[in-house]
């Protein structure tokens, strides 16, 4: 039987929180035009990269050999690289409500792949759940729409959304016990390191169109909210979830972000509390227990290294 892991839904709740805020927050940035997609991606990742360092520098020192750094570096790829650089590109390009819609899909992809990568079963507890937590999503997000600032290009936005969530979903599924070998910041600064190698390969010029002198506290603040709870705090606390719960439970918390969007929408006075708002909470959660208590894959064998989920 698998045991109840208070730590790691403690993250993964705070994780999808700092998410949740995150969308509202890099839009608002980026509509002013000072902030390119491509920049805010930049400011992710190279700002992640360097405070993960920073705090490794008082953490045990680990040795990577030469063949875990390069799972490291698929790693990155899928789960920093095409995940951010994808969403922020496409919350760019289309609105933070249908992007919110587009997350909902996450769990549903990160059920089927684990499924077919590590044995999961597909449980009927586990479409349930996830029917349930995608149902609640949806009525706090359709709520809201009504109030969610447009995209340009809405199409594509939404295309670019998508593909971060499948990114992020083989991510999970993949990488579920490589991860455990190390700690989160030895993981954290080689995976933020590839990462800001292969986005500075595509983006230098970027950087000579920054319009520094126009920065306000807006932008400024908007960054660092990003930089370090929405990428440095968000990614210590998916480390720690990804390493107590399985790849499906991990993917229902995104369900979380849109209660945080609606919880802000109602603080600024831009959306109202309804009893269709408990639901929707009721729902979520109620989707988060089924999944909680679904049946897990088989145990893998302490004889050899099976790759198939706890």
């Amino acid at each position: 039987m698998r045991t109840f892991s208070l730590k790691g839904h403690v993250a993964m709740l705070g994780a999808n929180t700092m998410w949740g805020l995150m969308a509202p927050i890099a839009k608002m940035v980026m509509a002013a035009g000072i902030v390119s997609p491509l920049l805010m991606t930049n400011f992710r990742i190279l700002g992640a990269a360097l405070l993960f360092w920073t705090a490794s520098l008082f953490a045990p020192y680990e040795k990577v050999p030469p063949r875990d750094l390069l799972l490291l570096a698929g790693a990155a790829m899928l789960g920093i690289l095409f995940n951010q650089g994808c969403y922020v590109f496409g919350v760019g390009f289309t609105s933070p409500g249908e992007a919110s819609i587009i997350t909902t899909t996450m769990p549903l992809w990160v059920m089927v792949f684990a499924a077919v990568i590590l044995g999961e079963p597909i449980t009927l507890k586990k479409i349930g759940g996830i029917l349930l937590g995608a149902s609640g999503a949806l009525i706090l997000v359709l709520g809201a729409s009504k109030t969610g600032m447009k995209g340009d290009n809405p199409t594509l936005g939404d295309i670019l959304v998508l593909t971060a969530q499948l990114s992020y979903a083989l991510y999970l599924t993949f990488y579920r016990n490589f991860i455990k070998k190390y700690s989160v910041f030895t993981l954290m600064k080689w995976m933020f390191t590839f990462a800001s190698i292969a986005i500075l390969c595509v983006s230098v010029g970027e950087w000579s169109r920054v319009r520094w002198s126009e920065f306000t506290s807006r932008e400024v603040m908007g960054v660092g909210y990003v930089v370090f709870f929405a990428t440095f705090l968000a990614y210590i606390c998916i480390m720690i979830g990804q390493k107590n719960l399985r790849p499906t439970l991990v993917g229902m918390y995104n369900y979380v972000q849109p209660i945080v969007a609606s919880c802000v929408g109602i603080w600024l006075g831009l959306d109202s509390f309804n009893f269709g708002k408990v639901i929707a909470v009721v729902l979520i959660f109620s989707g988060v227990f089924l999944v909680t208590i679904s049946k897990a894959a088989p145990q893998p064998s302490a004889a050899g290294h099976s790759g198939r989920s706890a």
